[in-house]
């Protein structure tokens, strides 16, 4: 799933995903390494009660200090019930719901955010790297 697709892509000639989708989950879930895209919206209980009307797209910016972010284009979501949401991932696929594409990653708030009706949560999602 996500890292091996990566590693086909890096080595294998794969085909790459140009534009990647954060989704946000309601289920009070730790992602496992287990976890892909077919399994993360039941697994997880993805959130799709928000306005928007596909998961929102992950606008990053150029790769920097071995870090790449969407901070200055934060993923908005604009909830119409009250929930509270335990985590994210990055998945390929637009659609909410969607149990198709490759998911990246998955990952799980320090703390749940609760939100309302009119509610908007800006979502920023970093990876950072390391040399080994």
């Amino acid at each position: 799933e996500g890292l091996n697709h990566l590693l086909d892509v890096l080595f294998h000639g794969g085909t790459q995903v140009t534009t990647w989708y954060l989704g946000v989950f309601e289920g009070n879930y730790t992602p496992v390494a287990t976890v892909t895209a077919a399994t993360i919206t039941a697994a997880a209980t993805e959130c799709t009660a928000y306005d928007e009307t596909t998961r929102q797209a992950y606008d990053e910016a150029a790769a920097a200090s071995q870090s790449i972010t969407n901070a200055a284009s934060k993923a908005t979501f604009t909830f119409n019930a009250a929930k509270t949401i335990y985590g994210a991932f990055l998945v390929s696929a637009s659609a909410k719901s969607a149990t198709s594409g490759t998911l990246f990653s998955a990952a799980r708030f320090g703390t749940a955010k609760t939100v309302a009706d009119d509610d908007q949560l800006l979502l920023t999602y970093t990876f950072n790297a390391s040399s080994v």
